[in-house]
């Protein structure tokens, strides 16, 4: 079975095409996949960590606000498409499969067209508008959250699969874990990131938690900046005199995110849905910000589907400050009963073996 997996530009994309790429290898004997994203994706880097090999081609995403300058998009769209054709025609694949980005809208079209049985997956609760548009090239459309397929046109194409999950994350244990980080039994752990490309304002809070806890030896702050963001937070943290103590670590990206999730005794992030999905598999109680400036508010979605049922709190961004998260923090370490309940119901919305589903539904269609 010869696969093309393409999907790129965040981690909640790029991750959820690595645990397929991995089901298939291990359930196939004789599959060969090969990835397609762009240059400036994160893909670039974190397919070939992961062993796969990536091709390349041209395309940018949609400007809602300069209308003018999507002329650009759509030449980049067409050059993009031919690149993919050229792609396809070389490797010969037999199934091609999207798992979102605008890199996902040429490939999977040109495939499409070439009569190749194409797959897409949606991971939020509100679809992205590239897979909105490839619905009609697709023989199924699997699904991280059932609400999505409301606002999809052709429900009997659906699958909810749930969101694919590294075995990475499911045979993390919070121990080893610690033990692989160098983190001691009885530490706190707080770990905070803002999702791939890091957030600013998740960021700007976590500051004033670098002050509160930096002197403090029963805490240990993972503090996950963002690479854009880590010379700016570096540089606001020396002009406010705030001195990094041994037990705060300040990283510009987390590459051992399943390490640092289960290792944790609370997470405070974004709520993509990868993220919300890992974070339930290694059953750690967590603080979501939803980032408001999504299509369709869907991490607000993907938080209630967590926090509805006690394995999370939410905190909108508007409402964000240093201070709340002190509080929400220092209520939960003086109520360990609180974090293990938080901790039974997050594991109780980990998602099922999507993988798996997604893998015998594309050996099966």
């Amino acid at each position: 079975m010869r696969v093309i997996i393409t999907g790129g530009g965040t981690g909640g994309h790029v991750y959820p095409a690595i645990a397929i790429a991995d089901r298939i290898m291990e359930r196939s004997n004789d599959a060969e996949i090969l990835f397609v994203g762009t240059e400036r994706g994160i893909e670039k880097e974190i397919v070939a960590k992961n062993g796969y090999p990536i091709k390349f081609i041209t395309v940018s995403g949609i400007n809602r606000k300069n209308l003018i300058k999507n002329v650009k998009v759509l030449k980049d769209y067409i050059k993009g498409k031919n690149e993919a054709k050229k792609i396809i025609k070389e490797f010969k694949p037999d199934i091609v499969i999207g798992t979102g980005g605008y890199v996902c809208g040429p490939v999977v079209k040109a495939a499409a067209k070439m009569g190749i049985k194409c797959y897409i997956h949606e991971q939020n609760a509100t679809p992205g508008i590239t897979n909105k548009m490839l619905e009609r090239s697709v023989k199924n459309v699997f699904l991280g959250f059932e609400e999505a397929s409301s606002e999809f046109k052709e429900p009997e194409k659906h699958i909810v699969s749930g969101n694919p999950v590294r075995d990475i994350f499911f045979k993390s244990r919070k121990n080893t874990s610690r033990e692989a980080l160098g983190i001691g039994e009885d530490e706190f752990v707080i770990f905070s990131f803002g999702g791939s490309q890091g957030a600013a304002k998740i960021n700007k809070a976590v500051i004033d938690l670098v002050k509160k806890y930096g002197d403090d030896k029963g805490v240990r702050l993972v503090f996950g900046t963002g690479k854009r963001y880590y010379d700016p937070v570096m540089t606001e943290i020396k002009e406010l005199g705030i001195e990094v103590h041994d037990n705060v670590e300040i990283k510009p990206y987390i590459h051992d995110m399943h390490l640092y999730i289960s290792s944790a005794d609370l997470v405070i992030s974004r709520s993509g849905a990868l993220t919300v999905s890992e974070i339930s598999v290694c059953s750690t109680p967590s603080i979501l910000i939803p980032s408001p400036n999504v299509a369709g508010n869907h991490q607000m979605f993907n938080a209630k589907a967590i926090a509805d049922k006690g394995g999370a709190i939410i905190i909108e961004e508007s409402d964000l400050s240093g201070q709340r998260l002190i509080e929400e923090i220092e209520a939960l370490r003086q109520s360990e009963d609180t974090l293990k309940d938080m901790a039974i119901k997050a594991k109780s919305c980990a998602p099922l073996d999507a993988s798996d589903i997604i893998y015998y539904n594309i050996l099966n269609g």
